[in-house]
């Protein structure tokens, strides 16, 4: 990856352009030549985990029409940057609104994506005019990079819990000027912004996120309180469980699993398929979205330092705490389904509840649209 840096007002920050070197590409092209497919299983369906047939016609796709050049200069349309936060490399993108009142708002990514899930995002937050908005719901955006995700690398050390994440972007935050801000995300990036709302940093104007991932104490006395809704959910939430196997793995051992994936571009996407909603049929991502995903975790060999954070959270044991900042939830209706009693239990300012038809646990990259509507409104009061 190359960046170019130039005098800027401040040092510690310097500009980063996307730049895979045409070796890396040509190395990739001649691995998906050389696919070799496990054997299928007996339907070749997603009961067993990603088949063959979904592979094969991706890697195709991925090998004769996916334009990674193209991707990246879309990237490359956007600021980027690096700096240095306690020894460690942290990428962000930063586009601040023209408009003077631009509320600044950190946006956090999943697992396993990255900062370009919100590319489709930013142009109508941070100028809302230009897409048929009210200049009053401008927002100046900050989208990093997770450490040991894309850019944000290479992983300096041990202990990269949520806790710590969330310090070193409150501290990008004040490092880019911003004295208040707010945080939105999904998955990993529900994570941190509800550990920003833990903390409460000065000026903290709240956290939005997809999922409050609250689960049942086991006291009966909480089931009183579902509506039929809720029971539903509770079977997918079982549902989810019951295939996302990749957070035990990572939580266990996530070097083990990532030396297949690290030298296997396909073991990459098979890896991902979180992408496809694991396969039941719901998930709007379409297939260069995903390749895009993937493609920057193989160029920049991210697996095991991306799932580390599951290995560092399963050993911190913290004891759990009631976030008491001012949040709001939008809830995509095929995504992992946040409960209201049990989540008001665990945050006691929930300010904002949304429910959408479809989209899931990828919104951003889904309706990115329906997304931004939604931090307008949680923002806007």
């Amino acid at each position: 990856m190359a960046s170019s840096v130039s005098a800027m007002t401040n040092t510690e920050i310097r500009p980063f352009r996307v730049d895979v070197p045409q070796v890396e590409l040509d190395d990739l092209q001649e691995r998906l030549a050389r696919t070799r497919l496990p054997r299928p299983a007996p339907t070749d369906d997603w009961e067993y985990g990603t088949p063959n047939s979904y592979l094969g016609d991706t890697v195709e796709h991925w090998r004769t029409a996916f334009d990674w050049r193209a991707q990246e200069a879309r990237m490359n349309e956007l600021p980027q940057y690096v700096t240095e936060i306690d020894g460690q490399t942290v990428h962000f993108v930063h586009v601040p609104s023209k408009e003077a009142d631009a509320t600044p708002l950190l946006l956090v990514h999943t697992y396993p994506g990255s900062f370009a899930e919100f590319l489709d995002m930013i142009g109508p937050l941070t100028d809302p005019v230009a897409h048929g908005g009210d200049a009053a719901d401008a927002f100046s955006v900050v989208v990093p990079s997770i450490p040991g995700f894309g850019f944000s690398t290479p992983l300096v050390g041990r202990g990269w819990t949520i806790r710590r994440v969330a310090e070193t972007f409150d501290k990008l935050m004040r490092r880019l000027g911003y004295d208040s801000y707010g945080s939105h995300g999904s998955d990993a990036g529900a994570l941190v912004s509800r550990e920003l709302g833990l903390m409460r940093p000065k000026g903290f104007l709240g956290l939005h996120v997809l999922q409050l991932f609250s689960f049942p104490t086991g006291d009966p006395a909480e089931f009183e309180r579902l509506e039929p809704k809720d029971y539903a959910a509770l079977e997918h939430m079982r549902w989810f469980q019951s295939v996302g196997g990749y957070n035990q793995m990572n939580a266990t051992r996530p070097q083990t699993v990532a030396v297949g994936i690290a030298d296997s571009p396909v073991g990459q996407l098979a890896y991902s398929e979180l992408f496809n909603n694991f396969g039941d049929g719901t998930s709007l991502v379409t297939t260069d979205q995903i390749l895009t995903q993937v493609s920057l975790y193989w160029f920049t060999n991210t697996q095991a330092t991306a799932g580390r954070y599951h290995f560092e959270e399963a050993k911190a044991a913290r004891e759990p705490e009631v976030n008491r900042s001012r949040t709001g939830v939008a809830v995509f209706a095929d995504d992992f389904k946040s409960i209201r009693a049990f989540a008001a239990r665990d945050n006691s300012d929930i300010a904002h509840w949304s429910e959408f038809p479809d989209g899931g646990h990828f919104a951003a990259l889904e309706r990115p649209d329906v997304l931004v509507e939604d931090l307008r409104t949680f923002f806007r009061s």
